[in-house]
């Protein structure tokens, strides 16, 4: 396995790392006092002028689109070992990636159209994702069921003639806050009686469409992730055309299983760059601070937390690359125990490093004088995010112990994780 960065990428690399530190650094505290000011003015549910601004920038300097590899509509998209390192420079600061059409759920959402759609779908919903003129919501969590298991989902699609009927509730649909979203890929059941794996389907909701009412946003640690949302919405009697099922009914967990994988390696990648940005906030800190007489970065439980930190961090890194680098070149499915050990390791390792960070702030690490606060509420979503630490684990040991039964077979047949929250 091969990790220096190709000359392409290195040069995009530099690129990144100079845009980022004249455009998104310092309009950090901008971004949060717009998002303020509207919550003051009664709606901060609306797209800040920052962000919008910083867009063409972003494409003039080519770096627009980057995550999508494979894909006529997007020649400039890289591969998930190139994307890597710039999704690690993006996720330093939280609103980065929409800056470069980076964010979830859009990336997701734009690779599963991209993979799975027909071309008239791809034309009406796809082609101004990838413009950045409108967003989207992914619904798929449900709140009267352990959605760890996928399984479970109970959001009816019917065929109704040339029409599905959509009867449900889901929450923690994210982007469903955004007044720019315009389109839902939901994941519903359409036939009951079917297989456990083949009840299943995807099918694309136009935003619009009667029915559909988002029902309040739900917090994180209290932060509502305004203007992105995530969001209880309800589907009652929503009508939709049979063409906008993917793939055909029964296709859902397949088309789940190449919608996360990659969304996985973003999140990983982007905790990775959380933190180093905590890991730097917290050594620039106790170098700036004295206590009892000393620098605090002279006494040795932090000179511990930092060798520690610093370990974490590569050792992370290298795992994410790996799985990257598989994804790649043996796919998706030869590569899910890697997947599942980043989806483990990243966040548990960046929760841990932000919370050092943290304690090394004192009071200031819990309040809004500094960004770590909210990078912990984040990092510790994503432990149950696109799948718990538990159903990962549980994965992971099931395909080790498979190496040792004398039964052919036994290890593709070990069911990988299709879930995005609990």
């Amino acid at each position: 396995m091969e990790f220096d960065y190709s000359p392409r990428v290195q040069q995009m690399r530099e690129r990144l790392l100079t845009f980022m530190q004249e455009h998104i650094y310092p309009n950090e505290e901008a971004f949060h006092h717009e998002i303020d000011a509207n919550r003051r003015n009664g709606n901060p549910w609306i797209p800040t002028r920052l962000v919008e601004s910083l867009k063409p920038k972003a494409r003039e300097a080519g770096l627009w689109n980057l995550f999508l590899p494979r894909s006529a509509r997007v020649p400039e998209g890289l591969s998930n070992l190139e994307y890597a390192p710039l999704c690690e420079i993006m996720g330093r600061v939280h609103f980065a990636p929409e800056v470069f059409n980076c964010s979830a759920p859009d990336t997701g959402n734009m690779e599963t159209l991209e993979r799975y759609a027909s071309e008239a779908i791809k034309r009406e919903w796809l082609d101004p994702l990838l413009r950045g003129e409108i967003r989207s919501a992914f619904a798929m969590t449900e709140p009267d069921v352990a959605s760890s298991d996928a399984t479970n989902i109970q959001c009816r699609i019917a065929s109704q003639g040339g029409h599905y009927l959509i009867n449900g509730r889901k929450w923690w649909t994210s982007g469903a806050g955004d007044p720019r979203c315009k389109v839902f890929i939901l994941m519903g059941k359409t036939n009951p009686d079917a297989g456990r794996h083949e009840q299943q389907s995807m099918i694309v909701v136009p935003r619009d469409t009667p029915g559909i009412t988002v029902k309040r946003p739900l917090s994180v640690y209290g932060y509502d992730d305004a203007p992105h949302g995530h969001c209880e919405v309800l589907f009652e009697d929503v009508r939709v055309p049979a063409e906008n099922i993917l793939l055909g009914e029964g296709r859902g967990f397949e088309i789940a299983q190449g919608r996360l994988g990659p969304g996985r390696i973003h999140h990983c990648m982007r905790s990775i760059g959380a933190a180093e940005r905590a890991l730097e906030a917290m050594c620039r800190r106790l170098n700036s601070r004295v206590a009892f007489g000393k620098v605090i970065a002279t006494q040795t439980v932090w000179q511990e937390r930092i060798a520690e930190a610093r370990i974490m961090i590569d050792q992370a890194r290298l795992l994410t690359l790996k799985a990257a680098y598989m994804m790649d070149t043996v796919g998706n499915k030869t590569a899910r125990t890697e997947i599942a050990m980043i989806k483990v390791v990243a966040p548990n390792m960046a929760c841990q490093i932000i919370d050092w960070a943290i304690q090394a702030h004192g009071a200031g690490g819990v309040c809004q004088d500094f960004p770590l606060a909210y990078m912990y509420a984040h990092q510790r979503t994503l432990r149950l995010a696109d799948g718990p630490d538990e159903v990962h684990r549980n994965a992971i040991a099931k395909l080790e112990i498979a190496k040792y039964l004398e039964v052919p077979g036994a290890r593709e047949r070990v069911e990988m994780p299709v879930t995005r929250g609990a």
